[in-house]
């Protein structure tokens, strides 16, 4: 989904530059104050591309031996980065040649493209198919952590613990187990993030926070401890510092990405509307 919704906004960028015979760039309509925290902001954006660190365990998980899983894990993990990469710094360069400081937050339905309309439809119901993917893998490391720590404190009530058996009927007996603990937490869970989704329609801010919140510690501060640890490094080798210089520099982009997140937030509650689009 991802590669051909990427396909599509690349190859649309192309034809808009080519079209208008030479390529956007900075424009006098932005200060440099405005254009400086709008780089800090993309910062945020391109951390939150590889924040796929809180489902790499999951997905580890669910691999079968052989070969190794971790050796599965290392070699989807460079070829998933590598094609990330490319794909992303592609869409970010062509579409900024494109549009130049007035590309839209999504090249796809933010105002950038209106033709051709079959292609623009394809390339959204691939978006569509690859959010609501997403956000059930994502969701399914709190899923369990909030049903296994409930049942834990209270392992006496039944509504938490027990699994009801549903007949279906007219299929030849078939059922299957419901616990109604977790279908009332779990939609209950998606009706409220679906509606503060709606009512906060800040796209690309709310992505550049999540992505600045969570890339140091997840993707990078714990993976690096970890290793640490694990490959018992002396305090002060040359691999440690090495490490801990990469940990520290990540987290100052971190923190810079926070920054422009928070300013762009605040600059877009200026003009807010309630249950409106402002990608």
């Amino acid at each position: 989904m991802s590669i051909t919704y990427s396909f599509n906004g690349l190859g649309l960028s192309i034809v808009k530059v080519a079209a208008g015979g030479e390529a956007s760039g900075t424009s006098t309509t932005v200060s440099e104050a405005q254009r400086l925290w709008r780089i800090f902001q993309a910062i945020g954006d391109i951390a939150f591309a590889y924040t796929y660190s809180t489902v790499l365990i999951e997905i580890q998980d669910t691999l079968k031996s052989s070969p190794a899983e971790n050796k599965t894990m290392k070699r989807a993990s460079f070829e998933g980065i590598s094609t990330t990469t490319i794909f992303y710094l592609l869409c970010g360069c062509v579409g900024y040649a494109a549009f130049g400081e007035h590309a839209p937050g999504d090249l796809l339905s933010g105002s950038g493209f209106y033709q051709p309309l079959w292609l623009l439809n394809v390339a959204n119901v691939c978006v569509a198919i690859h959010l609501i993917g997403a956000y059930q893998v994502f969701a399914q490391p709190i899923f369990s952590f909030v049903e296994t720590s409930c049942r834990q404190r209270w392992p006496e009530v039944k509504f938490v613990t027990t699994d009801h058996q549903i007949t279906i009927p007219f299929l030849g007996g078939t059922s299957f187990h419901v616990n109604w603990f977790r279908l009332t937490w779990r939609s209950a869970y998606v009706a409220v993030t679906t509606v503060l989704a709606m009512l906060l329609p800040f796209f690309n801010v709310i992505l550049s926070l999540i992505g600045a919140a969570s890339f140091w510690p997840l993707t990078v501060y714990l993976p690096v401890e970890m290793y640490i640890a694990r490959a018992k490094f002396p305090k002060f080798s040359v691999s440690s510092m090495c490490l801990q210089a990469l940990s520290f520099i990540c987290l100052l982009v971190s923190l810079v990405a926070a920054a422009g997140s928070v300013e762009g937030l605040i600059q877009s509650l200026k003009t807010y509307h309630p249950f409106k689009n402002e990608a």
